[in-house]
């Protein structure tokens, strides 16, 4: 139904119907007000499904939550961070409201909580997956009259690019700390990390069926784009396969380890190597590996094109937002000169 009120010279119109967001305008004119009103509701008798908003009434954003965790969840790769994402959201209060009554407010009210507690990357990525939910919803399980909640919240700005690279010393320092593990698996991984700009997990899924040492190229069939590539190997990398083999001439993967005994092995390496006087390395992650390497790749000459075949970057914005070259690196080149770019 439809309100009007005299508000500082002007007529304010709210038109309220259960099960969609409210509209608001604001008129000069009485008589305008009234005709948006009029037009407003007509358009909602017209989109209304029989039943629809009664249906809602019925649904509680719980229900939508586990409904998209067991249907559509379920068939993505991070099948485990999306889980944890929607297990937290079990837990907060508005998911016990029926999504007739759902407002962007609860949303705008619950990303300001988060922001206090975690970064706008985290709050980015949770809005994400609700606005993905209440989609779904809408567009295949029939709660056609459903507004998205989420569709006018506004994201919290995201995060600058980490620019973290290997700093002198570090590499090193990894080296050494790695030395006193049981095997070396780990040190292989870093150097293969640099080497090929792999990520973490396409690393612990190579198969020696996708290895190709004579030609010097190895396949990854399933990667966090969905999309497959084959990337060539440079001398060290495949100096780093053939030992793999040797150690493990019967097993299937190169590196026999789970991905949590893997980052378990890394956290206690960087330990290791920041209390043997390598300090600030703990702020290093895994993943800025890749950065190094994309960035190697650039001070090496090779052309984004190049770089995104071996990386798998489809987006250059992105591919950029991973290049951090060093300027002692750039100087070098304008002079015509080109130095060692191992930063060790």
């Amino acid at each position: 139904m439809a309100s009007l009120r005299l508000r500082n010279g002007k007529w304010q119109v709210q038109v309220r119907r259960l099960g969609y967001q409210s509209r608001t305008q604001s008129f000069l004119m009485k008589s305008d007000a009234q005709r948006w009103a009029r037009h407003v509701e007509i358009e909602l008798d017209r989109t209304l499904i029989p039943n629809d908003v009664r249906a809602l009434a019925k649904v509680t954003v719980a229900d939508l939550l586990i409904r998209y965790r067991d249907n559509v969840t379920t068939g993505k790769r991070g099948i485990e961070p999306e889980r944890k994402r929607i297990a937290s959201f079990l837990r907060q209060n508005w998911s016990d409201t029926p999504i007739s009554r759902i407002h962007t407010r609860d949303f705008i009210r619950y990303r300001d909580e988060r922001l206090r507690l975690v970064g706008p990357g985290t709050v980015i990525r949770e809005l994400g997956l609700l606005r993905s939910v209440f989609e779904t919803a809408r567009r295949e399980w029939g709660y056609s009259s459903l507004e998205n909640p989420i569709a006018s919240v506004k994201k919290p700005k995201a995060p600058a690019g980490r620019e973290r690279r290997l700093e002198r010393g570090e590499l090193e320092g990894l080296r050494t700390a790695c030395k006193t593990a049981a095997n070396r698996l780990l040190l292989d991984a870093i150097h293969l990390a640099i080497e090929t700009g792999m990520r973490r997990g396409e690393l612990l899924a190579i198969r020696w069926k996708h290895v190709n040492l004579v030609t010097g190229v190895l396949h990854i069939p399933i990667t966090k784009t969905g999309m497959p590539r084959t990337i060539p190997l440079t001398e060290r990398a495949r100096e780093i396969l053939r030992e793999r083999k040797s150690l493990a001439a019967d097993a299937e993967r190169a590196f026999l380890t789970s991905a949590n005994g893997f980052r378990l092995a890394w956290e206690r390496c960087k330990r290791r190597a920041e209390r043997a006087g390598c300090g600030g390395i703990y702020s290093l992650r895994f993943h800025d590996l890749r950065h190094e390497a994309v960035s190697r790749f650039f001070e090496m000459g090779l052309n984004p094109a190049e770089v995104a075949s071996i990386s798998g970057h489809k987006d250059l914005r992105m591919l950029m937002r991973y290049t951090h070259l060093k300027p002692e690196i750039l100087a070098a080149k304008l002079a015509r000169k080109l130095p060692n770019s191992s930063g060790d």
